[in-house]
């Protein structure tokens, strides 16, 4: 079949629903939420995937099977925002690009950057096959551009097929300035949290390769149980293998995850496997994402197990990062793509998944 693309406009969205396109077991659906914001609604046979076109590709809600992927949060819709604080109940978001990560009282960035919610320039979808079968691809652009600054082309996409549960996010970055430009990306997906679900990774719960964040960053309280927590992860971090106890994570725990392997095609994987037997599952080059964090909060208003945010950085600001050397540059003119592959397994598809991580 030959790809048909569509081009979206902000008047294209209504309060009531309306098919854009269907075919081969896909379907799109566009409508507009309360608040106002646009979405476009991705139905395969077996789930759907709710995106936000012009607010940052944000990705809203994920479900598949009956089961809901996204993180618990007191944002019922989205809501018009400049920052992701302001509109945080989200599935995925794209974190950075000049900046990332929770700023410190030196720094003078949004938290997780200026990406999130930025207001795109372009949106539209495609609708066609490849070997995997039918599949339609949300794409859109945004030029940020500043004056004496910062100047690049950002071009986010989702893929979904028609057959499958897991689907492909991916970040597209293009400098267009005459100089070099600061990079820090995050893909910050937030899963919903599982009680009793058990993350499988492809390195042992050590502390080398499993360490927990023990500087308090500003917008969390530590009271003396936190604190004593922090010791005890630091020294045994396989506490945290198994997702029980959902005290232990308020406020939130963050760790780094280093070492993980790679199989033939570059890629790592790692899955939260649910007490049911299912999974959610993600998978990313590790030459595009040098940096793997894990975020997990529960509490009366979230409920989130961010157990891999593939990076180029780790979450603690420009200036802490750039002293860690954690930043990186993109040249004149340089291109640069952040793909990601994730979603939702079935029991078998989780045990088989679970066998691929264990053989890397």
């Amino acid at each position: 079949m030959q790809a048909t693309e569509f081009h979206l406009r902000r008047q294209d969205f209504t309060d009531v629903p309306h098919l854009l396109a269907a075919t081969d077991g896909l379907k799109v659906t566009a409508f507009r939420y309360a608040t106002g914001i646009e979405a476009l609604q991705l139905d395969n046979r077996l789930g759907r995937i709710v995106i936000l076109p012009f607010m940052g590709q944000m990705i809203w809600s994920v479900a598949f099977n009956g089961v809901d992927l996204t993180m618990g949060s007191r944002f019922a819709i989205p809501r018009p925002a400049g920052s992701i604080v302001e509109t945080y109940g989200c599935f995925a978001f794209h974190s950075g690009m000049l900046r990332n990560g929770c700023p410190s009282p030196q720094d003078n960035h949004p938290l997780h950057g200026e990406m999130p919610c930025a207001a795109m320039d372009k949106a539209g979808f495609v609708v066609a096959h490849d070997a995997r079968g039918a599949y339609v691809r949300v794409t859109g652009e945004v030029e940020y551009v500043m004056g004496f600054g910062a100047n690049y082309l950002a071009r986010p996409s989702v893929t979904l097929h028609a057959e499958d549960t897991l689907f492909d996010m991916v970040m597209d970055i293009q400098n267009l300035s005459s100089a070099p430009m600061d990079l820090m990306y995050m893909c910050h997906v937030n899963f919903a949290y599982a009680e009793g679900a058990r993350i499988v990774q492809p390195v042992p719960y050590t502390p080398e390769q499993v360490k927990v964040r023990t500087a308090v960053p500003g917008h969390v309280t530590p009271n003396p149980d936190y604190l004593s927590l922090l010791e005890t992860l630091a020294k045994q971090p396989s506490a945290m293998e198994v997702l029980n106890e959902p005290q232990r994570y308020d406020p939130e725990q963050v760790f780094y995850i280093n070492g993980l392997p790679t199989d033939g095609e570059g890629l790592t994987h790692l899955m939260m496997q649910r007490r049911e037997g299912d999974g959610f599952a993600i998978s990313y080059p590790l030459a595009a994402f040098p940096k793997t964090v894990r975020w997990i909060l529960v509490n009366g208003d979230s409920q989130v197990a961010a157990f891999a945010l593939p990076s180029t950085c780790e979450p603690e600001g420009y200036l802490a990062e750039k002293a860690k050397n954690n930043v990186q540059s993109l040249a004149p003119g340089e291109r640069r793509a952040f793909p990601v592959r994730l979603g939702y397994l079935d029991c078998a598809a989780a045990d088989q998944f679970g066998a691929r991580i264990s053989a890397l």
